[in-house]
């Protein structure tokens, strides 16, 4: 599934990859049919690349998504996923929900970025996941652990792509100046840029996708519609997973506005902001339907009319032309 750059005459494409969580049961639980269901959509939309990790539903979307695949030929798809969490059995009983996802909890987290974890949670994703090798492994989210997840988890994801145990390496994160830092310093083939660079937040404009273009990193971009604000806009909407400010809220209605005036939609014209930039080679998302997949590869699709883009860069909801693709 791919589509052309929107508002320039370049031949680019970029490409729409599945995520994985939502038939994790992230916040709800979705049956298994349901999710196998979803994933058969993503190939039947010509979706190849699919993103899953061991933190959704403590291995549940590893295993979904690896059985779901298991039909397909291993070099006709790629799979990335994510170390940083690794998974040790619990016997404390309930729910993870606290955590996001509605499963037994049956394991629990920990942080370990550590060489011997880094190994440790990608054999066990491999196992869940059925596969002898994934393409792509990020380090997940290592905010709070920056000094082991480079002095120990980064040289251990450079020794697993020698050795051909994973094709690509990177960071995934929800921020941008920790992912500048990776793709500065070190030899990074890929960072996982999720809600950073969205038309409610622009700041991955600053400093992440300028340094990625000078260092040839590729971008996927993750969290286009900032969790639910920019799908579906209206009061009690979650922006970052948390309910939307007033002026947020304000301002994503606004672009609503515009882009239904344009013959758009609001969910076309995010995913389309998130393919433009040059270093963007993939936008993620997320889906737990069969529905949801259709309607994301249909927006994906439609093309987004260059008078929008004016419309948003005039009355400022934009960044000036000069600093967009």
């Amino acid at each position: 599934m791919n589509r052309r750059r929107l508002g320039r005459s370049r031949v680019e494409v970029t490409a729409l990859a599945f995520g994985a969580s939502g038939i994790g049961n992230l916040y709800t639980e979705v049956g298994e049919e349901e999710a196998y269901e979803a994933v058969r959509a993503a190939w039947q939309r010509g979706i190849r690349s699919f993103d899953t990790a061991p933190h959704y539903g403590l291995g549940l979307a590893e295993r979904r998504l690896g059985a779901a695949l298991r039909e397909h030929p291993r070099d006709e798809f790629t799979v990335s996923t994510k170390v940083g969490r690794r998974l040790e059995p619990s016997h404390a009983g309930g729910d993870d929900l606290a955590h996001g996802f509605a499963v037994p909890a049956t394991h629990r987290r920990v942080w370990d970025f550590s060489a011997d974890g880094v190994r440790r949670t990608l054999e066990g994703s491999l196992e869940r996941l059925g596969l002898d090798r994934v393409d792509t492994v990020y380090l997940h989210d290592p905010d709070d652990h920056a000094e082991q997840a480079f002095r120990e988890g980064y040289p251990a994801l450079e020794r697993l792509r020698a050795e051909g145990v994973v094709g690509a390496i990177g960071a995934g994160m929800n921020q941008t100046a920790m992912l500048t830092r990776f793709v500065r310093d070190t030899d990074v083939d890929v960072v996982l840029c999720a809600g950073r660079h969205t038309l409610l937040d622009h700041s991955a404009l600053t400093d992440l996708l300028p340094a990625a273009l000078e260092h040839g990193t590729s971008v996927v971009v993750g969290g286009a519609f900032n969790s639910g604000l920019l799908a579906d806009p209206r009061p009690g909407a979650t922006y970052d997973y948390a309910p939307a400010p007033a002026g947020l809220l304000d301002r994503a209605l606004r672009l609503k506005e515009a882009a239904e005036r344009h013959g758009s939609t609001l969910r076309a014209a995010a995913l389309a902001y998130c393919a433009a930039h040059p270093a963007v080679a993939s936008v993620l998302v997320g889906a737990r339907s069969a529905a949801e997949v259709h309607d994301c590869a249909d927006q994906f699709a439609a093309p987004v009319p260059t008078a929008l883009w004016r419309e948003l860069r005039a009355t400022g909801l934009l960044p000036p032309e000069e600093e967009l693709p």
